[in-house]
C-alpha cells in the first residue's frame, strides 16, 4: 500500500508484529459498508462511472457474504499477507475485478477508514447493548410484580435499616440500567457524524460531497473538522466508561445475590442451571455466575483506563498508538454481550424465600422510623422523637422484646404521646405505607413505579430494535 517511498522490505518480524488484521477482521462488514458508501461518493464526483460503482458495490458485497461464517471469517483473520481490514479487502476486491478495484481508495485514507468502521462498530453494539438492557430490565420487573406485596430488609453500612418491597428493591436496579441505556444513547448520538471525506489529516483531496456517504450510513452529518475526525476515539472512550458503569451496577446487583445466597441471609436460592459444586466438598453449591460477573466487570473498567491511557498524550491527528484502541473496544463489546446474554435467563430463574425475608423484615427494630414518625404526627418534633424512640428501643433490648411487643404504659414511660393507634402504625403494612412518596416503598407508590417502568423498558425496546434495523 505504501511500498513505492521505501527501498527495503519490513523486518518480517517487525511486519507481523505490527498487523492489526489478526482483531480488526471482525470489522469487514463495516469496512464493506463504508466502502460502498465511498463509492457512492466517488460517482458522485464523476470519478467513478455508475457501471464501475454497480462492479465495485457488487464485489464488496460478494466479499462479506464469503465471509460471513466463522471458516469465512477464519481465512481473513489469518491472511498472509493484508495488514489489516482495509488492506484486506482492497486486496479481495482486486481479486474479484482486477484493477478498478484500486480505485476504490481514490480520495480517501486508512486514517478516515478506521475512524468510520470503529464508529459504525459501536453504534451496533451500543443498539444491541440497549436491547439487551432493556431485555434484563423487563425480567426485572416480572420478578417484582410476582413479588407482590413480599417484603425484605433494606440495609444501610451493611445493617438491617427499614422494611421495604422486594419489588421495590429490585426495582432499584432497573433505574440503573435505565440510567445506563441513556449513557449508552448519549455515546451514540456523539458519535453518530461520519469521518469519510476526512482524508489522512486535512481532507480529501477531491470535491465529495461527504453527505452522500453520511446518509447512505445512517450518519446524522459529516464530521466538522479532518484532523479532529481522523484521531477522535472519543466515543471508544465513551462507550467503554458507559459499559464500566454498567458492569458496577451488574457487579452490585451480582455480589448482593451472592450474599443473600449465603446461609448467614437464606433470603435466595441459587438455579442449579447456573450454579456449580466443589471438587472436595460434596455439599457446596457455589455461585459461580454472579462472582464471574463481579470480576468480569474489572475488564471492562481495565478497557476504559486503557483507552483513556492511549488517548492522553497523543498529538494531533492520526498516531499508530490509535490502533490500540480496536481491542479494548472489542474487549468491552464482547464482555457485555455475554455477561448481558446470560442476565435474563439468571434473574428467571431466581427463586426467593420470601418467609425468610420476611421474618429478618420484622425483627431488629425496622420499624423505629415509622414510630419517630408516629409521634412527629402526634406533635413531637422529629429530633425529640428520634430520642423517645431511641430509649424505647434500648428499654425493649433489655426485655428482649420488640417494639409492638411493648405495653401501652411501657411506651407511655417515655412520653403521654403513645396511644392505641401506635400499633397500628408500627404494623408491617403501616411502616412501609408511612413512605407514602414519589420513590417510596409504600405498597401503592410501588405499583405505579412498576407500572411506569414497564412503559420505560416497552420503548427503550423500540428505541433498541429502530436503532438496530
Amino acid at each position: 500500500m505504501w511500498s513505492g517511498r521505501f527501498r527495503e522490505p519490513l523486518d518480517a518480524e517487525f511486519e507481523q508484529w505490527q498487523r492489526s488484521i489478526v482483531f480488526d477482521w471482525r470489522l469487514l462488514p463495516q469496512e464493506v459498508a463504508a466502502s460502498k458508501a465511498h463509492a457512492s461518493a466517488l460517482i458522485a464526483a464523476s470519478i467513478l462511472t455508475n457501471a464501475e460503482g454497480a462492479t465495485i458495490r457488487a464485489a464488496l458485497d460478494s466479499i462479506a457474504a464469503d465471509h460471513a461464517s466463522e471458516a469465512g471469517q477464519a481465512l481473513v483473520r489469518n491472511h498472509p499477507t493484508a495488514e489489516d481490514i482495509h488492506h484486506f479487502a482492497e486486496l479481495a476486491l482486486v481479486e474479484r475485478i482486477g484493477s478498478l478495484g484500486l480505485k476504490l481508495h481514490t480520495g480517501r485514507s486508512r486514517n478516515e477508514q478506521i475512524a468510520a468502521d470503529l464508529r459504525l462498530f459501536v453504534r451496533q453494539q451500543i443498539a444491541d447493548s440497549i436491547g439487551a438492557l432493556a431485555n434484563w430490565a423487563q425480567v426485572l420487573v416480572e420478578q417484582a410484580s410476582s413479588a407482590g406485596d413480599a417484603v425484605m430488609p433494606s440495609y444501610t453500612h451493611m445493617q438491617r435499616a427499614e422494611p421495604v418491597l422486594v419489588a421495590h428493591w429490585m426495582l432499584a436496579y432497573v433505574e440503573m440500567l435505565l440510567r445506563d441505556a441513556g449513557r449508552l444513547r448519549d455515546c451514540s448520538a456523539r458519535l453518530n457524524e461520519c469521518p469519510l471525506g476526512s482524508g489522512a489529516v486535512a481532507g480529501a483531496t477531491l470535491a465529495l460531497d461527504r453527505s452522500i456517504a453520511a446518509r447512505e450510513l445512517g450518519f446524522t452529518a459529516p464530521t466538522a473538522n479532518s484532523i479532529d475526525a481522523t484521531s477522535d476515539r472519543d466515543f471508544a472512550l465513551e462507550f467503554a466508561q458507559a459499559a464500566a458503569t454498567l458492569g458496577i451496577h451488574i457487579s452490585r446487583f451480582a455480589e448482593e445475590i451472592t450474599l443473600f445466597a449465603t446461609a448467614e441471609f437464606g433470603f435466595i436460592e441459587l438455579a442449579e442451571p447456573f450454579s456449580t459444586g466443589s471438587s472436595a466438598m460434596p455439599q457446596k453449591k457455589n455461585p459461580d455466575l454472579t462472582e464471574l460477573l463481579r470480576g468480569k466487570t474489572g475488564r471492562l473498567m481495565g478497557a476504559a483506563t486503557s483507552i483513556a491511557t492511549l488517548l492522553k498524550g497523543l498529538p494531533l491527528a492520526y498516531n499508530k498508538d490509535l490502533q490500540e484502541t480496536q481491542e479494548p473496544v472489542f474487549a468491552v463489546a464482547d464482555t457485555l454481550e455475554g455477561m448481558l446474554n446470560l442476565l435474563p435467563k439468571f434473574t428467571r430463574a431466581l427463586r426467593f424465600r420470601h418467609d425468610r425475608m420476611s421474618a429478618a423484615a420484622q425483627s431488629g427494630y425496622l420499624n423505629a422510623m415509622a414510630a419517630a414518625t408516629y409521634l412527629v404526627h402526634k406533635g413531637v418534633p422529629f429530633r425529640t422523637a428520634h430520642e423517645k424512640i431511641g430509649n424505647a428501643v434500648r428499654f425493649a433490648l433489655e426485655k428482649g422484646a420488640e417494639l409492638n411487643d411493648l405495653t401501652l404504659d411501657e411506651l407511655r414511660a417515655f412520653g403521654p404521646e403513645f396511644g392505641e393507634d401506635f400499633f397500628a402504625a408500627i404494623t408491617l403494612t403501616g411502616t412501609l405505607d408511612c413512605h407514602d412518596v414519589v420513590g417510596g416503598t409504600a405498597r401503592d407508590r410501588v405499583k405505579q413505579a412498576l407500572a411506569a417502568a414497564d412503559e420505560r423498558i416497552v420503548a427503550l425496546t423500540q428505541e433498541a430494535l429502530h436503532a438496530g434495523a
